[in-house]
C-alpha cells in the first residue's frame, strides 16, 4: 500500500485536500496529516512514505525546506508541492518537471498528478532532483517583498512583564499552548505559540532543531553529532545543551 504525509498549515485547506485525495486514490494510506514543517520532516524520516504533499509556504521549515532535507532523510519520497500564489514558482516547479498542486486544489488537477506519481511508482523512477528547482524558487523568492522580522517581545517572569530583544534570546522552546524564552538571565513565558513566532522570526538567524525548539543561531558555541545522529547544541552564555533532532540534522551542514 502505498503511503503519504500531508502537511498544511491551514486546516480547511489540509481537511479538504485529504478528502480529494481520498476520492482520487482510495489505496492510499495517509498515515499523517501535519500543520507545520517541524512535524512533517520528523513524520517523513520516521516513516518513510512514498510520497510527501507539502504546502510551499508553512511557519518555520517552508515545504522547499522540508523537501530539502527529505532528500536526505527519506531519498526515495516523491514530493508534490502545493502553492496558492507566485508564478516564479509554477515556473520552477514546470521547468523542473515536479508536481504541485494549484490552491485551491482541484479534482481534476489531483487525478493528473496521482496518476503521474502512481506512474512513476510503478516504474521505480526515483524522485526528481530538486537542486535546481530550490535555486529557482529561492531566487524567486528573494525577489517578493518581505514584512522586517521580529525584533522584541514582551514576556513575563512572574508578576512581571519584560521588554526582551529577540537578540537576547538564546532559544524558545515550546511549553503547552504558549512558548518560554530563554535568556542569558533566566527564562520568560510568551503567549504566542512557536509555530505563530516562526512565522515573524528572522529566518536567517532563528533555526528550529526539534518540533518544540528554535534556536539563535547567534548563540551557539558549537555543535557536535551524536553516536544516533542527532546533534548538540552548546551555548555561549548558557549551561545546558540543546538536541538537534536526527532529521534537521541536515539544515546545518554549513555550521
Amino acid at each position: 500500500m502505498t503511503r503519504a504525509v500531508v502537511a498544511e498549515d491551514e486546516p480547511l485547506l489540509r481537511d479538504e485536500l485529504v478528502r480529494l485525495l481520498r476520492q482520487a486514490w482510495p489505496e492510499l494510506r495517509i498515515v499523517a496529516e501535519c500543520e507545520d514543517g517541524a512535524s512533517a520532516l520528523e513524520t517523513i524520516a520516521e516513516q518513510q512514505p512514498e510520497v510527501a504533499f507539502l504546502d510551499i509556504r508553512m511557519p518555520g521549515l517552508t515545504g522547499m525546506d522540508v523537501a530539502t532535507a527529505a532528500a536526505t532523510s527519506s531519498p526515495g519520497t516523491q514530493i508534490v508541492f502545493t502553492t496558492a500564489y507566485h508564478q516564479y514558482a509554477i515556473d520552477a516547479f514546470e521547468r523542473g518537471a515536479i508536481d504541485y498542486l494549484l490552491k485551491p486544489v482541484t479534482p481534476e488537477r489531483l487525478a493528473a498528478t496521482v496518476q503521474r506519481i502512481q506512474s512513476r511508482l510503478a516504474s521505480g523512477r526515483l524522485p526528481a532532483d530538486l537542486g535546481q528547482l530550490l535555486r529557482d524558487l529561492a531566487q524567486g523568492a528573494a525577489t517578493t517583498p518581505k514584512a522586517p522580522p521580529l525584533t522584541w517581545i514582551t514576556a513575563s517572569t512572574g508578576r512581571e512583564t519584560r521588554l526582551i530583544m529577540v537578540d537576547d534570546v538564546a532559544y524558545f522552546r515550546a511549553d503547552n499552548k504558549y512558548t518560554v524564552a530563554m535568556t542569558a538571565e533566566g527564562e520568560a513565558l510568551l503567549r504566542t505559540p512557536l509555530r505563530e513566532l516562526l512565522e515573524v522570526l528572522d529566518a536567517q538567524v532563528f533555526r528550529q532543531i526539534h518540533r518544540s525548539t528554535i534556536v539563535n543561531l547567534k548563540a551557539v558555541a558549537s555543535i557536535v553529532r551524536d553516536d544516533t545522529g542527532r546533534g548538540l547544541l552548546r551555548l555561549k552564555n548558557r549551561a545546558e545543551t540543546l538536541t538537534v533532532s536526527q532529521p534537521f540534522m541536515v539544515l546545518f551542514r554549513t555550521m
